[in-house]
């Protein structure tokens, strides 16, 4: 008995140190989870910049030669404005305090590291979608203070009904987030945003000189077919970033859960460049390139909202009916509202990322469970997203719109006709992208 009674306060001791030791272990864990977290979205963050890039050569090589350097001069500006503006506001606006869940802030030049530069990332890319909308006929300064009304107001307000996350614990969320709004990566936040800001901007400074003939389309094609289908690639990379990243974490079920959303926008990417080859094959007769890369950047935009919602059929037919809705959707925008979209940025962005959106109500799934109208959850999910879409898109059509009204009475829009026809490099950098003798028409 006494020498049971003189072992007890070792075996206390001893598990005294387990317990220490398990503790250490927990910590040290969520240590290099939070360290492998940051790294990620680091590294996310710097392929999301890398899509300005693709941006650039994909608006380049859809459009005409002697507007090259234009568009490679507006997506410089895109991240050098969106950069300082989302930094100075932005990010207060997007994720700062509210009272209501509608509007957000909390000071000037909130926000730090890895999380204030991968949302940078996206705040840029929003803005950079109008610019291949309007190539070719709109004055750069005009482009310049949109861009900056993009990254400063538009964009951040409205990611913030969503991403500010839901009330919870008496701190007030987003309105969207709390009626259980998905949106993972976002197909309306960032790409529908910026699509519909782009359907206003070309409906305001109007088509290109030769798009419309006695009521009749005019084919202006790109000068570099070749420079498009690069920059798709490059985009196509930096989408895993975008997507991948925006899990804001990495280790453990983070871990899966972000390798997962890759491969989901994966096999997306890969149905919408599909979609749109076969939709083309069978309509014109012949596939078609230029759409077939719109039909790629389609599922990506597509599955951008429900990557984390999705199972990978889920994914493959998003992105499948994504890439075929696009062919139509340009069509439809280009011939029956004679709306000249110089490369299909609406179609992509704005009508694509509201399918990808929608598409989660109809067979979107969390974790095993279904959430979709098609697979048991019912249409509560469809209602909810079907509002955030109609929101996104008043939004950013009404403030769109606003703008635009404002710098078409003040400042203009376009460019002269004298200037539109000699090429913009010219008439607004004084400079061209290829020298040398050439037809840059």
């Amino acid at each position: 008995m006494d020498n049971l009674l003189s072992f007890l306060p070792n075996l206390m001791a001893t598990q005294d140190v387990l317990a220490a030791t398990t503790k250490d272990v927990e910590d040290a864990v969520t240590a290099i989870n939070g360290d492998l977290g940051m790294l990620w979205m680091l590294i996310s963050g710097i392929l999301v910049f890398f899509m300005q890039a693709g941006f650039t050569l994909v608006e380049t090589g859809m459009t005409r030669s002697k507007n090259a350097a234009n568009i490679a001069m507006k997506n410089l500006l895109d991240i050098c404005v969106g950069s300082l503006t989302y930094w100075l506001v932005g990010y207060s606006l997007m994720y700062g305090d509210t009272s209501n869940g509608w509007f957000f802030w909390s000071g000037l030049m909130q926000g730090e590291g890895a999380d204030l530069f991968f949302q940078t990332m996206f705040a840029a890319t929003a803005a950079t979608i109008v610019s291949g909308a309007i190539a070719g006929r709109t004055k750069y300064s005009t482009y310049a203070i949109f861009s900056i009304m993009m990254t400063a107001l538009i964009y951040p307000i409205a990611g913030g009904w969503q991403w500010k996350g839901a009330t919870e614990g008496g701190v007030v969320g987003g309105w969207l987030a709390d009626i259980g709004f998905i949106d993972f990566a976002g197909s309306s936040i960032v790409h529908s945003v910026g699509g519909w800001a782009a359907l206003v901007a070309a409906f305001m400074v109007g088509p290109r000189i030769g798009k419309f003939v006695d009521g009749k389309v005019m084919p202006i094609p790109g000068h570099n077919q070749i420079l498009a289908t690069l920059g798709v690639f490059v985009l196509w990379l930096g989408w895993f970033g975008f997507n991948g990243g925006s899990q804001l974490a990495w280790g453990g079920a983070d871990a899966i859960g972000a390798s997962n959303v890759v491969l989901i926008t994966n096999l997306a990417a890969a149905a919408g460049g599909l979609g749109a080859l076969v939709t083309t094959w069978i309509w014109y007769g012949k596939p078609n390139l230029p759409q077939t890369l719109n039909g790629a950047l389609a599922g990506l935009v597509s599955i951008t909202a429900g990557c984390g919602n999705m199972s990978a059929i889920g994914a493959i037919f998003a992105g499948l009916i994504g890439g075929i809705i696009v062919v139509f959707s340009i069509e439809f925008i280009e011939k029956k509202l004679k709306i000249d979209d110089a490369i299909g940025a609406v179609s992509v962005h704005g009508v694509a990322g509201a399918w990808g959106t929608l598409v989660i109500g109809l067979w979107g799934i969390d974790g095993d469970k279904g959430i979709g109208l098609f697979n048991g959850g019912g249409a509560s999910q469809l209602g909810s997203q079907a509002i955030g879409v109609l929101a996104y898109a008043v939004w950013s059509i009404v403030l769109s719109f606003i703008i635009f009204k404002i710098l078409k009475s003040t400042m203009g829009l376009r460019v002269t006709e004298e200037e539109e026809l000699v090429g913009l490099d010219l008439s607004e950098h004084g400079e061209i992208a290829y020298p040398g003798k050439r037809d840059r028409g």
